[in-house]
């Protein structure tokens, strides 16, 4: 199952060009895990920093960036859960916009308690995860 989120392409993602400026791409796809987390999961960070002591930081991203962006536009971003391990997540991010991928993303998290130690994911947030991995038969829908 692939989780979507759309982002509009604001002002403050610019250059002087109006060209989406790249490190800002990293910030919307940090906003699309944490809104997944909170929408797909039910599982806001806000509950899981604040009040239950972990975190999911990123240890891994590459990003290809395939066409521009400019202001205005609306980016569909579709995030794919790969794989499920012990105490980490791989993710496969695209955002499409008018048929056309403009960027991709390969995200790991690790799932920490706070102070940085990797820890298993609890028992429910695991079956929450590995249900949303694609079968291998069944490729997934978000590349163009």
């Amino acid at each position: 199952m692939i989780y979507h989120r759309n982002i509009q392409v604001e002002f403050n993602h610019c250059d002087p060009a109006g060209i989406v400026f790249y490190p800002r791409y990293f910030e919307m796809t940090n906003s699309v895990v944490e809104n997944f987390f909170a929408e797909a999961l039910h599982y806001p960070f806000a509950e899981m920093i604040l009040r239950d002591g972990f975190g999911v930081p990123t240890v891994r991203l590459e990003a290809n960036f395939r066409a521009v962006s400019i202001l205005g536009d609306i980016l569909d971003f579709g995030l794919e859960v790969v794989r499920v391990g012990g105490s980490s997540v791989d993710l496969k991010l695209v955002a499409i916009c008018r048929g056309q991928v403009r960027m991709t993303a390969d995200i790991t998290l690790v799932f920490i308690a706070l102070g940085g130690k990797a820890t298993r994911w609890p028992d429910g947030l695991r079956a929450s995860l590995t249900g949303r991995v694609l079968p291998a038969a069944e490729p997934a829908k978000v590349e163009a």
